[in-house]
């Protein structure tokens, strides 16, 4: 919990995909980890000042024929992207929602170039769980993740 909130409180964005708010398995139980982390970015943002640069800023993307307002009515004004979980979709409305964001640090321009990236970039995450296993450290994710990507 302290990794999620200080990650939420030192950034400007924060992405939260509630696709997994389904009951699965025999017992159908929800996973409401997304939820909860959306929570904790809108606590973020309305604890804080509401200047401009300190404000977060967060995007919510939910899949198609999803009914999320019926147990998250309070997001009325926030408009969740939808998509058809397919990685270029979800690329997409992602690559979409950060060009809009002024100060976004963000190298590739478009989906296109993501898309050409991430099989690059999963053959060094599959290098890094053979050394780490599942838990592989965020700061040698994002080294693969700059590995990969062009910078102009």
């Amino acid at each position: 919990m302290e990794r999620i909130m200080g990650a939420i409180f030192t950034s400007d964005y924060s992405i939260h995909d509630l696709s997994r708010c389904r009951g699965e398995g025999d017992e159908q139980l929800a996973r409401f980890n997304m939820p909860l982390e959306l929570g904790m970015a809108m606590a973020r943002r309305y604890s804080t000042s509401q200047r401009k640069k300190t404000r977060h800023d967060w995007l919510v993307l939910v899949p198609q024929q999803h009914s999320y307002i019926k147990y998250l009515s309070d997001l009325a004004g926030v408009d969740p992207k939808r998509h058809d979980g397919t990685q270029k979709v979800v690329v997409e409305k992602v690559v979409s929602w950060l060009a809009t964001r002024g100060n976004a640090t963000f190298t590739p321009t478009n989906p296109k170039q993501v898309m050409k990236c991430l099989p690059r970039f999963h053959a060094k995450m599959k290098k890094l769980k053979g050394r780490w296993g599942e838990e592989v450290p965020w700061p040698d994710m994002i080294q693969a993740a700059r590995q990969v990507v062009p910078i102009p």
